[in-house]
């Protein structure tokens, strides 16, 4: 067992430390592959086409937005594709591993070694200061307490908050709040970062800020982000726009 602040916390075995991916613009090959995916939920009478055939591909080092209305289908395309979510058919590949052959146990260890995620509500503990919240996924992974402190803190460095690491949540700003959640989503060096609505419940002068962080991040890092949004700022700020409607992609802009 480990502690972190008071709280008791499993540890499986040790997995060995995810190297850290190699800086990669767009054009490197696909990281992810989506192939005439479907998600319905629901029987019988009551059952929802949420993805209508989705087919998509994601080059390694690529910024993408996923946009449209609520309800079109963002969201599931984003948990789907990461694995989050099963889909009703199709297939999804990510890094050439076909996900769907993989076991739960075996698909969430994929995605803590490859992939990270950042949400609009944060999803940090309060009870733990900014350090302890991205030291988390490592401390329960296995990795030692050592070790799981100084890539937290080097995470942290890379958004510009090792200074901030000894705070708890409450005593941050919503940007930097963000900021945290986003070195969480580092921590473990993934290829990609899933991200839902990163910029949605912040004011406009720091969505700027958060998305300049990701920029600086696919560009410096090759790091490779699906962002869902509904701010065409954001999305002017990606290589590609994905648009959807009623659950299919209907249009795609290739901005730089």
């Amino acid at each position: 067992m480990s502690r972190t602040n008071g709280l008791t916390l499993p540890v499986p075995a040790p997995v060995a430390r995810a190297a850290a991916p190699a800086a990669a613009a767009p054009g490197a090959g696909s990281i992810i592959t989506l192939d005439r995916v479907t998600k319905v939920y629901g029987a019988n009478g009551t059952r929802v086409h949420a993805l209508a055939g989705v087919s998509l591909s994601v080059e390694r080092g690529e910024m993408v937005a996923i946009m449209g209305q609520s309800g079109c289908g963002k969201t599931t395309l984003l948990n789907c594709a990461s694995g989050l979510d099963d889909v009703t058919s199709g297939s999804v590949s990510i890094a050439g591993q076909d996900i769907a052959t993989l076991s739960d146990k075996a698909r969430t260890t994929f995605r803590a070694h490859n992939m990270g995620f950042v949400f609009q509500t944060y999803n940090l503990l309060p009870v733990l200061s900014a350090v302890e919240n991205v030291e988390l996924p490592l401390v329960v992974s296995g990795v030692s307490p050592k070790e799981a402190r100084q890539r937290a803190q080097a995470a942290l460095e890379r958004v510009g908050l090792r200074a901030q690491g000894e705070k708890r949540p409450a005593q941050l700003s919503g940007g930097q709040r963000q900021r945290v959640t986003i070195a969480r989503s580092l921590v473990n060096n993934p290829e990609i970062v899933w991200a839902d609505e990163p910029t949605g419940a912040l004011d406009s002068r720091t969505a700027d800020d958060i998305i300049t962080l990701m920029e600086t991040l696919n560009e410096d890092q090759g790091l490779t982000f699906v962002i869902v949004t509904h701010d065409a700022a954001v999305g002017a700020r990606c290589h590609r726009i994905i648009h959807m409607v009623d659950g299919a992609i209907v249009h795609e802009e290739r901005l730089r």
